[in-house]
């Protein structure tokens, strides 16, 4: 009798992970032949939309399109935003996303892959103003307005670094930069990655030289929460390139500072 029971209890595990398998994206993915990504096409180097050829190219599509190809799939990138990020891989729109920040919020309906890369946030200022923002106390002031774009980690961020600052949140596709430099926000808050192409390509700002940054923030990939099949096939490729140099490559490719 004890024997049937072990049995039937191995033959039950057996079965519900050959249903976890069927019903898991990687089982869509490789039945299909795609790899559906969302991504926001919108933060410099990660992901960047070029709208005349509708293609998109950065750090994060370099990643997504080696994954693809180690699949032996295609990949397909599908446009979202940053406060539908989410949404989308609940919903199935999409199988994962490109590189996002990780945050409990996040989590609470969304799974996360391992972190490949980390990150911390700076604010930005108009280069004139350099003798008036020197650190973060200067603009936690409320004759000073502070950017962020909506649903992003910057949007908490924002209210939780400038209590005592006015807080203009945007949203995509507008951004907060924009805001700095039309002279709708005196400062914004982003990652030191897209902060350093922020200021090459717009020499009018700069980076506060603050004493430290603040948030340091593990960078991982949004997958459907409980599909672990998915989980740990992205988790074990993650290992892999990373322990191949794959990361440290793109890294340097796209001048990411880590």
């Amino acid at each position: 009798m004890k024997l049937i029971k072990i049995l039937s209890a191995a033959l039950f595990l057996l079965a519900s992970l050959s249903a976890a398998q069927a019903q898991s994206a990687l089982n869509d993915i490789l039945n299909g032949g795609v790899l559906k990504v969302g991504t926001t096409g919108d933060w410099n180097p990660m992901t960047m939309k070029d709208t005349a050829t509708n293609s998109y190219k950065g750090y994060d599509i370099d990643v997504m399109t080696e994954l693809a190809k180690d699949l032996g799939v295609k990949v397909e990138f599908v446009p979202t935003d940053w406060k539908t990020l989410v949404s989308g891989v609940t919903s199935g729109k999409y199988h994962m996303t490109g590189s996002a920040s990780v945050s409990p919020a996040r989590a609470k309906a969304a799974g996360y892959s391992t972190s490949y890369f980390s990150l911390a946030t700076v604010p930005l200022i108009l280069a004139k103003n350099k003798d008036k923002f020197k650190d973060w106390g200067d603009m936690d002031k409320a004759e000073v307005t502070v950017a962020a774009t909506l649903g992003t980690t910057q949007e908490k961020q924002v209210k939780q670094f400038f209590p005592n600052a006015s807080h203009k949140i945007v949203e995509a596709p507008a951004r907060d930069f924009q805001e700095v430099l039309a002279g709708r926000a005196d400062a914004h808050i982003t990652s030191n990655v897209e902060a350093n192409k922020l200021v090459a390509k717009y020499p009018q700002m700069m980076i506060v030289p603050v004493s430290a940054p603040k948030a340091p923030t593990p960078i991982a990939m949004l997958l459907p929460q409980a599909d672990q099949v998915w989980i740990n096939y992205v988790n074990t490729w993650i290992a892999l390139k990373r322990e191949r140099g794959f990361f440290d490559t793109l890294g340097k490719k796209w001048q990411l500072s880590n």
